[in-house]
């Protein structure tokens, strides 16, 4: 059964099938380039989505078999991004949004098709992992609009990358095919185009299916642990300690006992 999320924007929707939320980017007439009413829903449904109950894992793709995301909207740049204080405000706008989706404490999936570029790519690399289809595409072009990319989200560009690759893909603008976007690590799976909704679907039912606080509690200190999260060493303490404290916790130990899949509650 299929819910859909109200959003502010008709170009992304949030859609609840069983434990996946679909965050979905629908601009088909620019290859889905995320447009500032676009950006400016991403907080609001990742929040959705997080509040959701019966959300156990957040995916992020393009609508139909249109590419994920062709960078940001530059027909926009010429009005909300003309000057140099509304260019800044345009990429705190940006920021904002790559942080709702690295910091959001549910998993959080890309699934690339086709184009991946500039602020589609930031928004890919701010998901937890990254599935695409071989024919996908990556490329940051800042260095041939002269726009200055959120200095916040360059951090989730270091943390996939490392500094002399995350350098190079700046520096040179140049565009990489999926092979080679795996081998940087931009990717953490590369499947055929034709499968790739099946592929991610059933990477996301296979995380929606374990213990949601130990997700949360693992995804905060990798997180803290690649300098992308804030909390300080006790509040993932007692995100771990939550773990053990749970009704999951017990559930899972008798399963195993049992031999039986976990059924867990995330509480």
């Amino acid at each position: 059964m299929s819910e859909s999320l109200p959003s502010p924007t008709e170009k992304l929707t949030a859609r609840v099938e069983g434990q996946i939320g679909w965050l979905i980017l629908d601009n088909p007439a620019r290859r889905n380039a995320l447009t500032l009413a676009m950006w400016q829903a991403v907080p609001k449904l990742v929040a959705a989505l997080e509040r959701h109950r019966d959300v156990r894992v957040i995916v992020v793709r393009g609508a139909g078999d249109g590419p994920f995301a062709s960078g940001a909207d530059i027909s926009e740049f010429e009005t909300v991004r003309a000057t140099a204080a509304g260019a800044r405000a345009y990429e705190a706008v940006n920021g904002e949004a790559f942080d709702a989706l690295c910091h959001a404490a549910k998993p959080t999936i890309a699934m690339i098709r086709g184009f991946c570029l500039g602020g589609g790519l930031g928004l890919a690399l701010a998901t937890d992992l990254r599935i695409a289809g071989a024919s996908a595409e990556f490329g940051i072009p800042a260095g041939r609009l002269g726009v200055g990319y959120p200095p916040g989200a360059m951090a989730q560009v270091v943390a996939a990358l490392g500094p002399m690759r995350a350098k190079e893909l700046f520096f040179t603008a140049r565009r990489v095919k999926a092979d080679e976007a795996l081998a940087l690590g931009l990717l953490t799976r590369v499947v055929d185009d034709t499968t790739l909704e099946a592929d991610v679907t059933q990477a996301a039912e296979l995380i929606a299916g374990n213990a949601p606080l130990t997700l949360k509690a693992a995804k905060a200190a990798i997180n803290a642990a690649a300098g992308l999260g804030t909390a300080d060493a006790g509040t993932l303490g007692a995100l771990a300690d939550a773990c053990f404290d749970s009704a999951d916790y017990a559930e899972g130990r008798t399963a195993f006992l049992e031999k039986r899949p976990p059924l867990f509650k995330g509480a």
